[in-house]
């Protein structure tokens, strides 16, 4: 009761500090993350030489961003919630294989489960979507009925379904797959690629959960303030239990875009997409702490991050610095995300 008595008075706090602030200010601070990209992409294409602004390019970045903002949106939803999902990477491993697995149109008799004859496109797809979902379900299982933290929790499986994926496959990728499925992660729809496509329609769902639904509004609650959440009687297992079995779908929707887009299933495929995908999270304004975080947001860091990896591959960067780079990144990240919680508190 004392906290709902306090609510408005500390709202009222909030937008009387708001109001003092300077116009410049409140831009910066309300649009900061999308002046970051603007100034990261007029910085490339000054070191480029314009070549960074190049259609093809462009829809080449497109592409880029497309397999890890699907998958942080998902753990965007995880982190709303005080959370965290270390999996996802390895979720997209065991989906990638099993789905290419299916899908082999050359004679393979090793298959599992295909019996030498590649399986119908729509239903191979089903059942990559449901093994990522049911594994996301493990993860919040995990911590709703054994109170296993989301750290622990996710990292557990992170392990275990990477090690699955090379079971199943004999450490060994498996390619020759129909084209009919290929056309999901290489082709095109009015000079879009299907990735990009495919990523902006799991931003404008994840809006929607968050935005307009009760779902969401639970989300936040239970990132804002667990205990006040269960006082409040909010199902808080319930809608945890939502929120990383949506994760796991996200990342099986990830596994099959990508592992059609580059025409093999293999086991190693997403090796440090989790990061990634957390980097462009909290990139995006995601808090760490919970309670705060949006799709449009984790869209705009994921955009950042890939603009980012396409401007090193321009300039050559090795690959071993971009790995540099990308710890610098998710480093640089959580320290802006602690400053902007010390300022909040």
């Amino acid at each position: 009761m004392a906290e709902t008595a306090q609510g408005p008075a500390t709202l009222d706090t909030e937008k009387e500090a708001v109001r003092r602030e300077s116009p410049v200010l409140r831009f910066m601070s309300t649009y900061s993350i999308l002046l970051i990209l603007v100034s990261l992409i007029v910085l490339e294409a000054v070191l480029s030489g314009g070549i960074s602004l190049k259609i093809v390019n462009l829809l080449n970045v497109l592409r880029q961003i497309s397999f890890v903002g699907i998958i942080a949106l998902g753990v965007t939803m995880c982190i709303i919630t005080s959370g965290i999902d270390l999996s996802s990477g390895s979720v997209v491993a065991v989906v990638s294989v099993v789905v290419a697995s299916l899908l082999q149109a050359a004679d393979a008799a090793d298959r599992l489960f295909a019996g030498g004859h590649p399986w119908p496109v729509a239903l191979v797809v089903l059942v990559g979507l449901v093994i990522g979902t049911l594994l996301g379900f493990l993860n919040g299982a995990m911590i709703t009925g054994l109170r296993i933290p989301p750290f622990i929790a996710t990292l557990g499986m992170m392990t275990f379904a990477r090690g699955v994926a090379f079971i199943y496959s004999n450490g060994r990728p498996r390619g020759s797959l129909v084209d009919s499925f290929q056309v999901i992660g290489q082709g095109d729809i009015l000079g879009i690629p299907n990735p990009a496509l495919v990523l902006l329609v799991c931003v404008a769902i994840t809006y929607v959960i968050l935005h307009h639904t009760l779902w969401g509004r639970y989300t936040y609650a239970l990132g804002s303030n667990m205990q006040a959440a269960v006082v409040s009687g909010i199902k808080t297992d319930r809608y945890l239990l939502l929120v990383y079995t949506y994760a796991g779908f996200l990342s099986a929707v990830a596994a099959i875009v990508l592992t059609a887009r580059i025409g093999a299933g293999q086991p190693g495929l997403g090796n440090g997409y989790e990061l990634d995908a957390i980097a462009a999270s909290v990139l995006g304004g995601t808090s760490l702490a919970g309670g705060l975080g949006s799709a449009g947001g984790t869209l705009i860091g994921a955009a950042i991050f890939g603009v980012m990896k396409n401007g090193l591959d321009i300039l050559n960067v090795s690959a071993d610095w971009q790995l540099v780079a990308r710890a610098i990144i998710l480093v640089v990240a959580v320290t802006i995300d602690v400053r902007k919680n010390v300022r909040r508190d």
